[in-house]
């Protein structure tokens, strides 16, 4: 069975970026080392503040684009919800880029 996550990430100065992945450990992987060219590598957007996951990628689809349309202060409204202190919830993982989708 396929897995698709929603993400969030954020940087130190709290700057949102907004995904969508069906591997989330190999996605952190490339945005921890800088791998993801454009928003998120020049802002230093890596740290893993929220996510969500689903079987069906349409929902996950449907989810992103939800999130992404939402004013910020219904983005950190979720976010605070799970994560109050914004920690980086893949600070302890032991990331594998290679590591397969289906887990």
């Amino acid at each position: 069975m396929h897995r698709y996550f929603v993400y969030i990430l954020s940087n130190h100065s709290r700057t949102l970026y907004v995904g969508i992945t069906s591997n989330l450990e190999r996605r952190l992987f490339e945005h921890k080392h800088g791998l993801v060219e454009g928003f998120t590598k020049r802002y230093r957007i890596n740290r893993l503040v929220r996510y969500e996951e689903t079987h069906d990628v349409q929902e996950a689809i449907r989810r992103e684009k939800q999130i992404k349309g939402w004013v910020r202060r219904k983005k950190v409204a979720l976010i605070e919800r799970g994560n109050p202190h914004w920690e980086d919830l893949a600070e302890s993982w032991q990331l594998d880029p290679s590591a397969d989708a289906s887990g």
